[in-house]
C-alpha cells in the first residue's frame, strides 16, 4: 500500500532549513548537500545568516526520494542532482519536448527562421528580443587573438583555433573577472565576432563586418560572392544550434562558471568538449560521408562499409528525439531553396533511405549541416566551427545563469569503489 502524498504546498511559501530537512526527513546539512549538488535552489535571508526553499521545490524533492526509496532499482537513492540515473541542473533557457525545442519558451525553429543568429543569441541571453543586432570586435582584441592562431600549426583543428583566439581574447581584457550582468553581456558581445575575426579565410577575401554569418561564409567558403539563400541558411544553421539544453560541452561550462571562472575561461571549457566525435565533430564524419556518397553515386556500398568498421552511421538518430530533429528539418528546408545543393540533398536523402531499411532512423543536423557544407564548398571541419561559434552565445547565456546560483553547487559526490581501506603501504 502506498503512503499517502501530502497536500501541495502554497508554491510561493518559503521555507526555513529546519523545515526543510524535517519535510526531507534528512538533517540540515544534507539540505546544504542538496543546495551544492544542484537539486535545490536557496535564497539568503535579508539581514540574517540563514537561507530559505522554494516550498514546491522542496516538495517535488521529497516526491522524488520517496520513488527513489520505494523503487527497487537496486542502485540507491539519486545522488548528485541525478534524476532518472542523469545529472539534471535547473535552467530557464532550453526547453526540449515533443520532438520540439524551445528557447525561454518560445519555439526555437521559429525564431531560427524568423530572425538572425545575433537576434536569437540576445533573446537567450536577456529574454528581449533587439531587431538589427550586431556585434562588435575591439580591434586590441582581434589584433591580439589573430596573432596568437597564425602562430599555430596548419593543422590546428577548429576548436584549437577558437580555443587559442579565446585565450588571447582574455589577456586584452583586464575587467575579465566582473561577473556582472552586464559586464558578462558585453564580454558576449565582443567575444563572439573576435573569435571569428580571428579565423583565418578560406580564400583571399576576409569580411569583418555585417552579419555574423557573411563574416564566418569568408573563413569557410572560398566562393567570394555567395547566394543570399546559402547565406540564409548559414545564419539560421548558428540560430538553430545556439544552445540545445545541457549538452557535455554546457555542462562543462557549467562546472566552470560555478566555480566563479570568468567568461572567457568558460567559454575554453566548453570548446575543450566540442572535439569528440560524438559531439561537435559529429558533423565532420557526416560530411565525409556524403562525400563519399557523392563520389559513389550510391548510398549503399558506403553504408555497408560504415556497418562492416563497426561504426554508426553519422548523421542519423538523436537520443533526445524520437522522432525527427528539428533543427534538421528546418535546415533541410532552407537547403531546398538553394539550386547547387540538390545533389547533396539526395544524397542525404539516399542515405536515410538505405539505412531505414535496417534502422528506421531520422537524419539529424548533422547530416543538414554536412550537406549546407558539402554544397557550399567547405572543408569537412566547416560544420564544427558553425557549431563552435553557434554554442559560444549558449555558453555565455548558461554561464550568466550559473553565475546567479550559489558558488560550486556543480560537486557531485564520487562512489568510491576501490579496495577497502585500509590497504597496507605498496612495497
Amino acid at each position: 500500500m502506498r503512503d499517502q502524498e501530502p497536500a501541495p504546498m502554497d508554491a510561493e511559501r518559503r521555507l526555513s532549513t529546519k523545515e526543510a530537512a524535517e519535510l526531507l526527513g534528512v538533517k540540515p546539512e544534507t539540505v546544504y548537500a542538496y543546495v551544492s549538488r544542484g537539486q535545490l535552489s536557496s535564497r539568503r535571508v535579508s539581514g540574517g545568516r540563514g537561507s530559505t526553499f522554494d516550498a514546491g521545490e522542496v516538495e517535488a524533492l521529497a516526491r522524488r526520494n520517496r520513488r527513489d526509496s520505494s523503487g527497487g532499482s537496486g542502485s540507491g537513492s539519486s545522488r548528485g542532482g541525478n534524476v532518472g540515473g542523469e545529472l539534471s541542473v535547473r535552467t530557464r533557457l532550453t526547453l526540449i519536448e515533443s520532438d520540439r525545442y524551445f528557447f525561454r519558451g518560445v519555439d526555437a525553429v521559429d525564431l531560427a527562421t524568423r530572425h538572425t543568429y545575433e537576434e536569437v543569441a540576445e533573446w537567450l541571453w536577456t529574454g528581449r528580443m533587439f531587431p538589427g543586432s550586431t556585434f562588435i570586435a575591439p580591434a586590441a582584441f582581434v589584433s591580439v587573438a589573430r596573432r596568437a592562431v597564425e602562430a599555430l600549426p596548419d593543422h590546428a583543428a577548429p576548436a584549437d583555433l577558437l580555443r587559442v583566439a579565446t585565450v588571447a581574447a582574455a589577456t586584452a581584457d583586464p575587467l575579465r573577472f566582473d561577473l556582472s550582468e552586464d559586464a558578462v553581456l558585453g564580454t558576449a558581445r565582443t567575444l563572439i565576432p573576435t573569435l571569428v575575426a580571428a579565423l583565418p579565410p578560406a580564400g583571399h577575401h576576409r569580411r569583418d563586418e555585417g552579419p555574423m554569418a557573411h563574416r564566418l561564409w569568408t573563413r569557410l567558403s572560398v566562393r567570394k560572392d555567395p547566394d543570399e539563400a546559402s547565406l540564409r541558411a548559414l545564419d539560421a544553421a548558428l540560430a538553430l544550434l545556439v544552445d540545445h539544453d545541457l549538452a557535455a560541452s554546457t555542462l562543462a561550462v557549467r562546472v566552470a562558471a560555478s566555480a566563479r571562472a570568468h567568461p572567457y575561461a568558460a567559454v575554453s571549457a566548453g570548446l575543450g568538449v566540442i572535439e569528440g566525435p560524438l559531439h561537435g565533430a559529429a558533423s565532420g564524419l557526416a560530411h565525409r560521408l556524403l562525400q563519399d556518397v557523392l563520389e559513389q553515386g550510391d548510398a549503399a556500398p558506403v553504408i555497408a562499409d560504415e556497418l562492416r568498421a563497426g561504426r554508426r552511421v553519422p548523421g542519423l538518430g538523436h537520443r533526445l528525439y524520437p522522432g525527427e530533429d528539428p533543427r534538421a528539418r528546418a535546415l533541410f528546408s532552407l537547403l531546398e531553396r538553394i539550386p547547387h545543393a540538390e545533389p547533396a540533398l539526395l544524397a542525404a536523402r539516399d542515405i536515410v533511405e538505405t539505412t531505414a531499411r535496417h534502422a528506421p532512423l531520422h537524419a539529424n543536423v548533422d547530416l543538414a549541416l554536412a550537406v549546407l557544407t558539402v554544397s557550399s564548398g567547405m572543408a569537412p571541419t566547416a560544420g564544427e566551427t558553425i557549431f563552435a561559434v553557434a554554442r559560444t552565445a549558449g555558453w555565455i547565456a548558461h554561464a550568466l545563469e550559473e553565475y546567479g546560483e550559489r558558488p560550486l553547487r556543480m560537486r557531485p559526490s564520487g562512489l568510491y569503489a576501490g579496495p577497502k581501506p585500509p590497504q597496507p603501504l605498496p612495497e
